[in-house]
């Protein structure tokens, strides 16, 4: 039995900027997820799609913000659970009991619920026959861009994986994105920026087509894409994305008696607590009035959460706020030197 104050499940960058949280405060805290590595959505299917929207980073890529965050927790020596699912919950008296998959057991005060939407798998293209050439040719998701240089891809796909994609590969490679609509549904700015780099030669686009079939033995030599009207055009590719979004799963969260409201957790914007005591929900798992699907939004309800926990933690103690800046006791737990 692993005995911390607080449970945080899953490793994606709001739940380790909450390791941070709880650590400056004093609290100690475990990690579960259920992927092989530690970064959540953003290491699974983003790796090297490009972040904007950090506070005081212009840019940053899914791989550079986890190991920047795991590079702030480090003083905190946490450990990780991956390749872990917590399948059981139960309360004993004040703390709640935890149980994974693999029979690790915890203690703990309380329960963070980082677990973005819970498990995912990308939607996969319906066009039957091409399972072969999954992970190989046909992709979902971009772990390293560098394979794609000097060569043509075909991306599927109208929403901001896609547009953003198109963009970001129209520098070294031969881009042709496919839509099965007319309207693109990404953000107006990657909207403008594919219809300038179509003016510029630089992108091909077909709207109204999706792939009918694919050309090849081994290795694909062609596809082919169906317009509306059934007519059939003839691609070269190299490679196929596809970005059609995620199925996703809550697994057995939907069975420990929380109030889901259409797959996400409904909590207060005090602690970000649920409708049971000592378990929060932070980052796109959790909803409230005026809710955005923002990583910063994340860090903020991890802040909060963190907070929330001190007094399960330390009933006995009142939290006192301190600012980061000016405490020799946050100081000493980030491992500072005066």
């Amino acid at each position: 039995m692993i005995k911390t104050d607080t449970l945080i499940i899953g490793a994606g960058p709001v739940g380790l900027f909450c390791v941070h949280q709880l650590g400056i405060i004093g609290l100690t805290c475990e990690v579960v997820d259920n992927l092989d590595k530690i970064g959540g959505q953003c290491i699974e299917l983003y790796p090297d799609k490009p972040i904007y929207d950090i506070p005081a980073v212009p840019e940053c890529t899914g791989e550079e913000l986890t190991n920047n965050l795991l590079e702030q927790i480090k003083t905190f020596k946490t450990n990780f659970h991956l390749n872990e699912r917590v399948e059981e919950i139960k309360q004993d008296e004040k703390k709640w009991l935890i149980k994974t998959n693999k029979g690790t057991q915890f203690e703990a005060s309380s329960i963070i619920i980082a677990a973005g939407v819970g498990s995912f798998e990308p939607r996969k293209f319906s066009t039957k026959e091409i399972e072969k050439y999954e992970g190989k040719q046909i992709l979902y998701s971009v772990k390293d861009k560098k394979i794609f240089k000097n060569k043509t891809v075909t991306i599927f796909g109208g929403g901001d994986s896609a547009l953003d994609w198109a963009i970001e590969l129209s520098n070294t490679s031969k881009v042709i994105l496919v839509h099965r609509r007319d309207d693109f549904r990404g953000m107006q700015a990657s909207i403008d920026k594919v219809n300038q780099l179509k003016e510029e030669g630089k992108i091909e686009i077909y709207t109204k087509y999706q792939l009918d079939s694919v050309e090849g033995d081994d290795k694909i030599e062609s596809i082919n894409i169906k317009h509306d009207d059934e007519s059939i055009k003839e691609i070269k590719t190299d490679y196929v994305l596809g970005f059609f979004g995620l199925i996703m799963k809550l697994g057995p969260i939907a069975e420990w008696g929380l109030n889901l409201d259409k797959k996400t957790i409904p909590v207060n914007t005090e602690n970000f607590e649920t409708n049971k005591k000592g378990i929060f929900a932070i980052g796109d798992i959790c909803s409230y009035p005026g809710k955005l699907k923002l990583i910063l939004s994340g860090f903020h309800e991890g802040a909060l959460a963190a907070r929330g926990c001190f007094k399960y933690a330390k009933p006995d103690e009142k939290y006192r706020f301190e600012f980061t800046t000016s405490s020799k006791t946050v100081k000493s737990r980030l491992g500072i030197k005066e």
